[in-house]
């Protein structure tokens, strides 16, 4: 038995986790833009990254130089991606990181993670006048989870204590993300810190399971960035794990996140749950539920209110799973609008109140098999336009 207790604190709630986020000039209006985290024992780090196969220089050199390696400090740096940047920016994260471990003799590996504008070189000299604003001692959690937004309209930040029988552990996270959402390992990045004394094989075993069905499960935009990027570390200092309590309280830590990033989807105003159940196997519902959480014309659809339930299913008929329509049944919240070719006509006035719900669930019923999946997308409307066309500005 073991009890999940809901903490304040983010990725600071774990003892020996120090964190903060301070002005370098990437950001007008002496806002937030350069964060850290640091931990006073090394840790044990198990990653995820993004699918895009035009990686940031970031993941880039993690992957060449960090990767397999314990490491005591995160460096996060926003307004600029560091993507697309060519050997150069992968210079440029090697020249960053020597300096930081010349100016703090206790870092140790240092991991570097950006987010921002792709295709522009990284203002180093920018970030390396930061590091003489940093305080290793600060535990400021909600200075760093300011200082890694972008287009976000609120930070991310949760935290559990786990109590097993006769120890605890703690677990904390921040996480940011609004448009290019559509993660494949969402542009997202997420750092989640614990104490507990988690085998680096379970590390990567349940990073990858809770990911599957969270971040992996959600959709703002459809599109995926160069930068996607999960962190997970431990110091074990509470030398207390339990596999499956760890699985638990990581799940509530990643859905949670993900469900934030999907409230602060750009111009977004509705949540809702793309269930997929009766697919031929798990992975044509996953397919199908994600088609329909990616889809254009259902997300217009979200944002206008309009119950056209054609347009779930015409995405589910193109998203190249098996699939019937005469064992097809749709639902827009509890009520069916469609039943193995019966058209329930008089169910559109409740549908479109349902519609105006800031989160609910459409459930589709294929009717051919036992696999299912839970996909989670938003509205698409007019604000996305606005953000995404003076991005750069």
């Amino acid at each position: 038995m073991f009890d999940i207790i809901p903490l304040s604190g983010g990725i600071s709630v774990v003892d020996g986790i120090y964190c903060d986020g301070v002005h370098c000039g990437l950001k007008a209006n002496n806002a937030l833009d350069l964060a850290f985290i640091y931990s006073d024992t090394m840790l044990d780090v198990e990653s995820i990254f993004t699918n895009n196969i035009f990686k940031a220089a970031p993941i880039e050199y993690y992957l060449r130089n960090t990767k397999g390696k314990q490491s005591n400090f995160v460096l996060i740096n926003t307004k600029n991606a560091n993507a697309m940047t060519g050997d150069k920016g992968i210079d440029d994260v090697g020249e960053v990181l020597n300096a930081l471990e010349s100016k703090f003799k206790n870092i140790k590996n240092p991991i570097f993670s950006s987010t921002g504008v792709i295709g522009q070189y990284l203002p180093k000299e920018k970030i390396l006048s930061g590091f003489n604003l940093f305080n290793l001692e600060s535990k400021n959690h909600t200075n760093a989870s300011n200082a890694i937004l972008t287009t976000d309209r609120f930070s991310k930040e949760v935290a559990f204590r786990v109590d097993l029988k006769d120890s605890s552990f703690k677990i904390g996270a921040m996480a940011k993300g609004a448009g290019m959402i559509n993660p494949a390992m969402a542009t997202m990045l997420c750092f989640i810190t614990t104490d507990a004394n988690i085998p680096k094989d379970d590390m990567k075993e349940l990073l990858n399971d809770c990911a599957k069905n969270t971040f992996n499960a959600i959709s703002v935009d459809g599109d995926t960035s160069t930068n996607d990027s999960v962190f997970l570390m431990t110091n074990k200092k509470s030398n207390a794990y339990n596999k499956e309590a760890f699985k638990m309280a990581l799940d509530l830590v990643m859905k949670k996140l993900s469900l934030d990033i999907l409230k602060d989807g750009e111009g977004s105003s509705k949540v809702v749950a793309f269930e997929v159940i009766g697919a031929k196997n798990d992975n044509e519902a996953m397919i199908c539920a994600k088609a329909l959480s990616n889809s254009l014309l259902v997300k217009t659809a979200l944002f206008g209110g309009d119950p056209n339930w054609g347009r779930i299913a015409s995405t589910i008929g193109s998203c190249g799973i098996y699939a019937d329509p005469n064992t097809l049944k749709i639902y827009i919240g509890d009520v069916i609008v469609y039943d193995c070719q019966k058209i329930y006509f008089e169910s559109e006035e409740k549908t479109a109140k349902i519609m105006q719900m800031q989160d609910f669930k459409i459930t589709c019923d294929l009717g051919v098999g036992n696999g299912k999946f839970i996909a989670y997308g938003c509205d698409l409307g007019y604000k996305y336009v606005e953000i995404n066309s003076d991005y750069r500005s």
